[in-house]
């Protein structure tokens, strides 16, 4: 299947490179990088642009400004259902999703209308996570499985492939979250028109260079928007 690796970007000149080569690397030909960048003011975006020049398989949707994790995917996804890919996947820039569990993702969308990347099923683990951070993780998943109705072991995962079926049922033109939420949202969204889901083990670690662009109070907002999901 044609494939598509999405991957926001925002000031990240240090992995960019690095993570783009990492995965076209280990996939296919038939699997192509999009960085979606919103306009970096350190560069991002004309790396890539230097890349692409010796990879074809090396992608760039440029946005005028920084307008959220959620705006960027569904712009990207429109881009890639427009230029025909049959699998999207959402994966980060920073190597805390690992390039070697790209390919489970890809491997589980053959038999799943989607697949997502958990920490915590059996064979799923984070590195260098304190218990804080892994209750919040952990018991966000099931606040948003016991309120939706749906359960997801990962449901706050940022790390999953989407088939064209499955992006195209689930009108992402209303999708309202941005933030946090937003992975909750397309999941929910998914299971409640009846999509089969697959979770796939695998291992999360801190970005290798840069800042974490998470907090506690972002997750705390998304799993305020859960209530919306469900009864809005």
């Amino acid at each position: 299947m044609k494939s598509l690796v999405i991957i926001p970007t925002y000031n990240e000149k240090d992995n960019v490179e690095a993570i783009t080569s990492a995965v076209l690397r280990v996939t296919p030909d038939e699997v192509h990088v999009l960085v979606v960048d919103d306009s970096s003011p350190d560069g991002t975006g004309e790396i890539v642009t230097r890349l692409m020049a010796s990879q074809p398989r090396l992608k760039l949707l440029t946005r005028k400004q920084k307008q959220g994790l959620g705006r960027a995917y569904l712009a990207a996804f429109k881009w890639g259902l427009d230029n025909g890919y049959d699998v999207l996947v959402e994966m980060d820039a920073d190597f805390s999703h690992r390039p070697e569990d790209l390919v489970k993702l890809l491997e589980a969308v053959k038999t799943a209308d989607f697949a997502m990347g958990s920490r915590w099923i059996e064979g799923g683990r984070t590195v260098n996570w304190g218990l804080g951070r892994k209750f919040i993780s952990r018991g966000g998943s099931f606040y948003a499985s016991t309120i939706l109705g749906h359960w997801v072991a990962d449901y706050t995962g940022g790390f999953n492939a989407w088939t064209r079926r499955v992006l195209e049922g689930i009108s992402l033109e209303t999708v309202q979250s941005n933030g946090y939420s937003f992975q909750i949202e397309l999941k929910y969204r998914a299971l409640k028109r009846g999509f089969h889901g697959a979770e796939v083990p695998i291992v999360f670690e801190d970005r290798r260079v840069g800042k974490s662009k998470m907090s506690s109070q972002i997750v705390v907002e998304a799993l305020g928007r859960v209530w919306g999901m469900r009864f809005g």
